[in-house]
């Protein structure tokens, strides 16, 4: 018994002696002449954050600094927390021309797309998004890329995934009105069902392959030739299938919806938030503030989509030019009624990595810069759930930075040219 008691006590020495030698993790301090932590909603002077591993251990010019720290001065620039986008399609591409990008996509095989997403979620994160939602992908693509991100095997912002979108046969979450015998029909499995008890399989089905979140067509779409862009596609007995599967797994329900009757029946069956919103009127906002439903404008995608409203086929170029032109009212009116808003960009509508556009699109229409960068800090870190892990600059959350030039509130665009980018202390971009 003896003889075993030494031999214990020696290997717990010895496993002592090996932690009491084992190197510090290594600090980084950044440095600036400004500071924005997202929770605030104010700069301060000068912008400090100081990284341990993979989390924030001290913020602020009284932040105490180690003496073996590696120092990054950024000079005139502010530090910000890393982009929180809740609406992408790092899965799909974008092209410019509508028809080509739509037939090159429908050809591709699974494990080709999936390196096209790997390099679109690189380019994301070089843009300074170091999280992302990704609402709807083909091929449970979205959540072999999550996956391989959080594997190390490639780079990507941190990423939370629907799996396929939810929504009715031959609305926008369904495939185009292929001939049947020629292209086989969605289902569940693929997102489309019929019927309350199709779509409490579907949300199922995208929970076992490992969705996070669960992404529904409330109405019709714009970049969808054969639906009406407002009008409702799922009964309220679907919706509210829907609705109880997702929140009884503990997942969040992201409603695209254009119509405001459409809207108004999510956000009645219990939805989180509501994706574009064009046509909402006023009591469907006031409804959303009373419920503490989230508005995702994807503002930067309605300017990007009528801007090429003439290279559309006809019926989608008249479906943007409506959108377009019913969002900025709805939008000054979710301002004015106090929706609140989480930044969300429906990135592949746009080519990948501008990202950051959203914000001095959102304030061109009457947001503030402070408050359009606390829709990502805050508004999107809260949606989606993790806004304990990382969204603000503060001490305990994950080191998501990122560096822009001059004063941000004084340039908001300055967040489409990053100087810097760490992803969960990571340098992924710097000078």
């Amino acid at each position: 018994m003896k003889h075993h008691r030494m031999l214990f006590l020696a290997s717990a020495l010895g496993a002592g002696l090996a932690l009491a030698q084992a190197p510090a993790e290594p600090v980084t301090v950044l440095k600036a002449a400004h500071l924005f932590d997202g929770a605030s909603g104010r700069l301060s002077e000068p912008g400090v954050v100081v990284v341990r591993g993979q989390r924030i251990i001290a913020v602020g010019a009284g932040a105490a600094i180690p003496a073996d720290s590696t120092i990054i001065d950024l000079g005139d620039a502010t530090l910000m927390p890393g982009i929180i986008d809740a609406h992408t399609h790092i899965t799909y591409d974008h092209v410019d021309d509508w028809a080509q990008g739509f037939y090159e996509g429908m050809l591709r095989f699974p494990v080709e797309q999936s390196l096209h997403a790997a390099r679109n979620a690189k380019v994301t994160l070089q843009a300074g998004v170091t999280t992302v939602r990704e609402v709807g992908a083909a091929d449970f693509i979205d959540i072999a890329l999550r996956n391989a991100i959080n594997d190390g095997l490639t780079q990507g912002p941190r990423m939370l995934v629907a799996g396929h979108s939810i929504g009715s046969s031959g609305g926008h979450c369904d495939n185009s009105p292929f001939p049947p015998e020629r292209v086989k029909p969605s289902g569940p499995i693929e997102g489309v069902c019929n019927g309350p008890e199709q779509c409490r399989a579907a949300v199922r089905y995208q929970m076992k392959w490992g969705a996070d979140v669960i992404k529904i067509c409330a109405s019709g779409g714009v970049l969808s030739e054969s639906d009406p862009v407002d009008v409702p596609q799922l009964t309220p007995a679907e919706l509210s299938a829907i609705m109880s599967e997702a929140h009884a797994w503990g997942r969040k329900v992201a409603a695209h919806s254009h119509g405001d009757r459409a809207a108004r029946l999510a956000v009645e069956a219990g939805v989180d938030s509501i994706e574009h919103g064009s046509f909402l009127g006023a009591d469907t906002l006031r409804l959303m503030k009373a419920k503490g439903v989230y508005l995702v404008p994807t503002r930067m995608t309605q300017v990007w989509v009528n801007a090429k409203a003439d290279t559309y086929p006809p019926k989608i170029g008249d479906k943007a030019r409506a959108a377009a032109k019913a969002h900025t009212e709805m939008f000054k009116k979710a301002l004015q009624i106090g929706v609140p808003i989480a930044f969300g960009t429906d990135a592949a509508v746009y080519p990948h990595g501008l990202n950051a556009q959203e914000f001095g699109d959102m304030v061109d229409i009457g947001m503030s810069p402070s408050a359009a960068l606390l829709s990502s800090s805050q508004g999107a870190a809260k949606l989606l759930g993790i806004d304990a892990q990382t969204g603000t600059l503060s001490v305990g959350k994950f080191a998501d930075v990122l560096a822009v030039p001059g004063n941000v509130l004084s340039t908001i665009r300055a967040t489409q040219t990053p100087l810097l980018v760490m992803k969960q202390g990571e340098i992924v971009r710097q000078p």
